[in-house]
């Protein structure tokens, strides 16, 4: 399990004064994915017209190029705005595999100023299980806390 708050305490120095949301995306992807190793992809998808995600900054092996909001894990986190938290991506109706490794997957919607969804985080884990709330709760207190001013 990470140490969550010196993760969001070096995520606020990295990110502070910032209010590039792709820069944004791109700090935390590398400071999300490099700090534990049951995160084997970690990336964003940006809403990019209504109903569509494409993919943005991520780290690891290819990502999906476009996700429909109809189908797949991202496509539920962005159409419900709720937290997706899957722990095996196999009993998931829908579930698009953009990577064969994917065993596990935890999906945060991620909100502007506004309370508009326009993201959200994808981690994947090639381990079965490998999310917790507790991933949910801090993973998401760190994004409203950098994107609650774009």
């Amino acid at each position: 399990m990470p140490d969550y708050p010196a993760l969001a305490a070096r995520i606020r120095s990295l990110t502070e004064g910032e209010d590039d949301p792709v820069a944004l995306m791109a700090t935390l992807a590398c400071e999300i994915h490099h700090c534990d190793p049951r995160f084997d992809w970690t990336g964003f998808y940006r809403v990019t017209e209504p109903g569509l995600l494409k993919i943005g900054p991520y780290q690891g092996g290819h990502g999906c190029l476009v996700i429909p909001f109809s189908r797949g894990v991202c496509g539920a986190a962005a159409r419900t705005g709720q937290v997706q938290l899957v722990p095996d991506v196999d009993a998931f109706p829908g579930h698009i595999a953009c990577a064969s490794s994917t065993r596990s997957e935890l999906v945060l919607p991620v909100r502007n100023s506004a309370g508009e969804v326009i993201a959200v985080l994808d981690i994947d884990s090639d381990q079965p299980d490998a999310f917790t709330d507790e991933d949910a709760q801090a993973l998401g207190a760190i994004l409203d806390a950098v994107f609650a001013h774009t």
